[in-house]
């Protein structure tokens, strides 16, 4: 018998995959602090208007959309209030979903980088240069309030808690290497006062570090290089740590990156890498979406235990031991071959 349901459409099928409008009013509602300035209690929309310098009949519009897919609500004409999906947004939220979706900050823009997704699928290359006009580390070395932007994303990120996993034991002396402004530092040496650190990174990031690390009662402890890592590293270290460095880059930037740990560390050093694998248990969709990303940023790419294991060798590194955590990310240690 025929069923009576009709069979969804091919809108219907893909509507959910599909829409661009919603996820770039809520990136622009972010990035206006809209939902600052109504919990201040700016609710009427010319005065949301004046008050985020915008067009009172565009951003109407916007916020008409938002309230129909359940982000603030609009108890009467004109006027705008805060649900829990628009409290989400609010700065000063625990979430941090408001600077995520900022499209002033690193977060905003990438997920702007993929309007050039199809470029990086024709060429294999970033599509970083391509969308904003330069490539992504020159474009953070020209805006600095961007690349503070990508050192606070960089600073929480679950691959420095997870490089506290790593035993320390013994170490006298570890380098961090692209460590950022030293959040992985921070994690390390509080609770060993007989470790001592050194950052390394880009001028101006190691300038942020320094004075993050002073602010933490630590600079007394720490050496700082503000130098590429292409570079040859400082010695005397006991571990060299990569920690989200690798994915950022190809295979030969990555192998010479490894080559310069190897270097410094001597045939006494160790250098351990701190990375998301699938081999390490990661989610796989998460895997994959990550892959991508790093891509068109930076023509970088996630990879396996293994796939490190390889660029590892061919720097001259043999491995020494590998363990993995909970959030699927590996610490993998390798020592002079």
């Amino acid at each position: 018998m025929p069923s009576n349901r009709s069979e969804p459409s091919a809108w219907q099928l893909l509507a959910p995959l599909m829409d661009l409008v919603t996820p770039m009013a809520l990136r622009v509602a972010a990035t206006l602090r809209l939902a600052d300035l109504i919990a201040d209690g700016a609710e009427r929309v010319d005065e949301l208007a004046k008050r985020s310098g915008t067009d009172a009949d565009a951003l109407g519009r916007l916020l008409r959309h938002l309230v129909c897919h359940g982000v603030f609500e609009q108890p009467s004409p004109g006027r705008f209030t805060l649900n829990d999906k628009a409290e989400l947004l609010r700065s000063d939220h625990p979430g941090g979903m408001g600077k995520w979706l900022d499209l002033n900050g690193f977060g905003g823009r990438m997920d702007l980088v993929f309007t050039g997704l199809l470029h990086s699928v024709r060429t294999g290359g970033p599509a970083w240069e391509q969308v904003f006009g330069t490539p992504f580390w020159d474009h953070l070395a020209a805006e600095p309030a961007l690349a503070a932007s990508f050192d606070a994303r960089m600073a929480r990120s679950p691959r420095s808690a997870a490089a506290s996993a790593y035993d320390w034991s013994g170490v006298r002396h570890v380098v961090d290497v692209g460590g950022g402004t030293g959040a992985l530092l921070d994690e390390v040496l509080q609770d060993r006062p007989g470790l001592r650190g050194t950052l390394v990174d880009l001028p101006q990031t190691v300038a942020r570090g320094r004075r993050f690390l002073a602010e933490r009662g630590l600079d007394g402890r720490c050496a700082f290089a503000g130098q590429s890592f292409f570079d040859p590293l400082p010695t005397g270290g006991d571990v060299y740590v990569l920690s989200a460095v690798l994915h950022d880059w190809a295979d030969e930037p990555a192998t010479a990156i490894l080559r310069r740990c190897a270097e410094a560390a001597g045939p006494a050093g160790r250098v351990l890498v701190v990375e998301y694998a699938t081999s390490a248990g990661a989610d796989p969709a998460m895997f994959a979406e990550m892959d991508l990303r790093m891509l068109v940023i930076s023509g970088g790419r996630e990879r396996t235990v293994e796939e490190y294991g390889t660029l590892a060798e061919a720097a001259g590194l043999a491995p020494a031991e590998v363990r993995t955590v909970s959030s699927g990310h590996a610490l993998m240690e390798f020592r002079a071959a």
